[in-house]
């Protein structure tokens, strides 16, 4: 076989003995086998149709179709679900443009997903910035607050919905039921994006769930309960990221307590932004999905929640390792299934660390300065786990953690991540969005106005807004990222950004 690019490499790298601590949740193709889908994998390409006779329509669901999308609304107890083949963006466009008019207003979060700014430039939408807390010791943004979404919904009764990420990237959770009260008491729709968390209900099931009243499961493992449970009126899960169905599929649901009711507004907005040509391979992974859960889901959750518990019980006892955990009092704000790693105790920042885990075939989501994420999914098994401790204990090893030596990261990487916090809630002036605008060089932009959105990714939220003013700090903050290998979307190769004109 005479295979180049994008082909030899995957090729290649599914041959080789690695662990996946990344996106997607299946982890590879042996789920799949251990239940039984091997028919599917070894027919992929004869799989990959259009909407033959039979086969149903993603627009107009009355057949197979519409009986997966009935798999999902009992599994997540729901009155309507929706498969999604454009990702968990093209549900969260849709939602902000179901609930809001043309030219309205919506309550946001400065973190949200690059997807949330989409929909307001579709929409002509005016945002209203609620900003998230910080993490200041790893600069990186926390929970948004109930109080500032009280606040802004008083100084913006003209506001239609509140959206918000919860978990985000690192797994840091809102208090969505309390925000959910607020939202409803001022008659406003509660949009979450739980893209990173379309595992919460399930854990609920299996006693690894804590209610935000403080309640907590057996042990050091706990996640906090889903947004569906807590109140939310639309909720969308990227079902890849944690679980089994293909990257690029995803679910949007309408929980059974949601005051939204009008479906077909919302429907005609998913038609807007899905693809007409639907894959029926994410379909089909969707479906697989939602069988390997109502048929397994509560032998393999409850693994998943005792393997973390193994992990982190065995992790506690490694010289220089530390984890990141953000609580609010009793309040757990924690989803667990993100390992947040943190060995700058032993002079390795995430990069650092990144690197001495490749040796070991073991990869890894995110890092952003002295952390390196690793994100479980239902497919990793506890030989991944053991792995992954024994590449931690040989790395403690290897580099003794530090005796009262304060840690300053050679690479500059967590310097970068200090110096940058408090640009990730910087309140800035928003101004009209350019209608006419030009590329510029980067270092020559301070004060002029962005009118296209700065992401550093991962994780993919804007660091600036369009019609959000460019300072210096800004501009010295994204040459750090990129002279460290960071991607910031919205830089061209030519190092220039589009700006009003």
């Amino acid at each position: 076989m005479n295979t180049t690019g994008i082909t030899k490499f995957l090729i290649d790298h599914a041959g080789r003995d690695t662990v996946s601590f990344h996106m997607p949740g299946h982890k590879g193709a042996r789920l799949y086998k251990r239940f039984g889908y091997d028919s599917f994998l070894d027919n992929i390409v004869g799989c990959d149709i259009t909407e033959i006779v039979g086969a149903d329509n993603l627009f107009q669901t009355e057949g197979i179709i519409a009986d997966t999308m009935a798999k999902y609304r009992k599994l997540f107890d729901a009155k309507a679900s929706y498969l999604l083949i454009n990702g968990s963006s093209g549900g969260i466009i849709a939602s902000i443009m179901a609930c809001v008019p043309q030219g309205g207003k919506l309550i946001m979060a400065r973190n949200c997903h690059k997807s949330v700014f989409s929909g307001l430039a579709l929409g002509g939408i005016r945002p209203v910035y609620a900003y998230p807390s910080m993490v200041e010791e790893y600069g990186i943004t926390g929970p948004v607050e109930p109080s500032e979404i009280e606040r802004l919904l008083s100084e913006n009764p003209d506001a239609s919905a509140v959206i918000l990420p919860s978990p985000n990237y690192y797994g840091i959770c809102s208090d969505i039921r309390a925000i959910a009260e607020i939202v409803h008491a001022a008659g406003k729709f509660l949009i979450v994006d739980q893209a990173h968390g379309a595992h919460l209900k399930f854990f609920e099931t299996c006693g690894a769930a804590a209610d935000a009243a403080g309640a907590s499961a057996d042990g050091p493992f706990a996640v906090p309960e889903s947004a569906e449970t807590q109140g939310a009126d639309l909720v969308i899960n990227s079902t890849h990221k944690t679980l089994c169905s293909f990257t690029q599929s995803a679910i949007l649901n309408v929980p059974a307590g949601s005051r939204f009711d009008d479906l077909y507004h919302l429907e005609d907005k998913l038609q807007q932004m899905e693809s007409t040509s639907p894959s029926y391979l994410l379909m089909a992974s969707l479906d697989i999905n939602a069988d390997i859960l109502s048929a397994h889901g509560g032998e393999l959750f409850e693994a998943w929640r005792d393997n973390l518990n193994y992990f982190y019980q065995e992790a506690a006892g490694i010289d220089g390792l530390a984890f990141m955990q953000v609580k609010d009092g009793a309040r757990q704000a924690m989803d667990m299934t993100k390992i947040n790693l943190d060995m700058s105790a032993c002079g390795l920042d995430g990069h650092q660390l990144e690197e001495a885990l490749l040796a070991h075939e073991i990869y890894a989501e995110l890092v952003t300065g002295n952390i390196l994420m690793c994100m479980t999914g239902i497919g990793n098994s506890r030989e991944d786990f053991d792995r992954l401790l024994a590449a931690l204990r040989e790395i403690s090893e290897t580099h003794p953690a530090m005796q009262n030596i304060a840690f300053a990261a050679d690479s500059g990487s967590t310097d970068a991540a200090t110096a940058g916090a408090a640009l990730w809630t910087k309140h800035r002036t928003l101004h009209e969005m350019p209608r006419v605008k030009e590329l510029v060089p980067l270092q020559q932009c301070a004060g002029r106005i962005c009118a296209a959105s700065l992401i550093p990714y991962p994780p993919g939220i804007p660091l600036i807004c369009p019609g959000e003013e460019i300072g210096a700090e800004e501009i010295d903050y994204i040459t750090s990222l990129r002279n460290q290998g960071d991607k910031v979307i919205g830089v061209g190769a030519d190092g220039r950004i589009a700006v009003g004109k």
